[in-house]
């Protein structure tokens, strides 16, 4: 298969920041081909498209199977494996997000717990303690939110991340993050419904 321009200066932009994001260069090219075609390829294909060797395509696509990025097809009267991917950004985005989570925050919440319920914390200085504290905090509270909003439909999901300063306005913020007026001041905000965030 001979790639266009656009499509050949897609895939090697993706193969490019795929190495920014720790991730191996023809993995990402081969997810990026997958996604920009929108169909199914054979391994065969995809290396003379990509011109990389078939023992490459093979450990890679093995790699994007496990990060469930890929599937295995099979189409009528061909015996050969094919593979696809989502070609809808917002299921991608779900994946991306739950497999980095498992991967690389999960492990990190449950050294942290753990150090937090050790006895030996206690010798260490109170200021590393608080820290150690607020990284699990933080990463709990993230968590929790991404899975929040990952349970959400894409309708929805698409509103949550374009509201930017509507939530800001609606909570009565401006500049003084740090000093909410009380409930008796003059301009409390109400409760904020889903509603409100969302509009009509």
């Amino acid at each position: 298969m001979d790639l266009s321009g656009t499509a050949s200066r897609f895939v090697l932009h993706w193969g490019e920041m795929g190495t920014r994001w720790g991730v191996n260069r023809t993995v990402a090219q081969i997810h990026a081909l997958l996604f920009y075609v929108g169909r199914p390829m054979h391994a065969e294909e995809i290396a003379d498209t990509l011109g990389v060797a078939r023992s490459n395509v093979s450990t890679s696509i093995r790699d994007l199977q496990g990060w469930r990025l890929i599937k295995l097809v099979h189409l009528p009267g061909d015996r050969r494996d094919h593979y696809e991917t989502a070609t809808q950004v917002w299921e991608l985005l779900r994946t991306i997000v739950r497999e980095r989570q498992q991967r690389e925050i999960a492990p990190t919440i449950a050294v942290l717990g753990e150090l937090l319920a050790d006895p030996a914390i206690s010798k260490e200085p109170t200021e590393a303690k608080l820290r150690v504290k607020e990284t699990l905090e933080l990463l709990q509270t993230l968590t929790a939110w991404s899975d929040e909003m990952l349970r959400l439909d894409t309708e929805t999901l698409t509103k949550v991340l374009r509201l930017g300063a509507k939530v800001k306005k609606l909570l009565g913020r401006d500049n003084h993050v740090d000093a909410p007026p009380s409930s008796g001041e003059a301009g409390s905000p109400r409760d904020i419904t889903a509603a409100d965030l969302l509009g009509p």
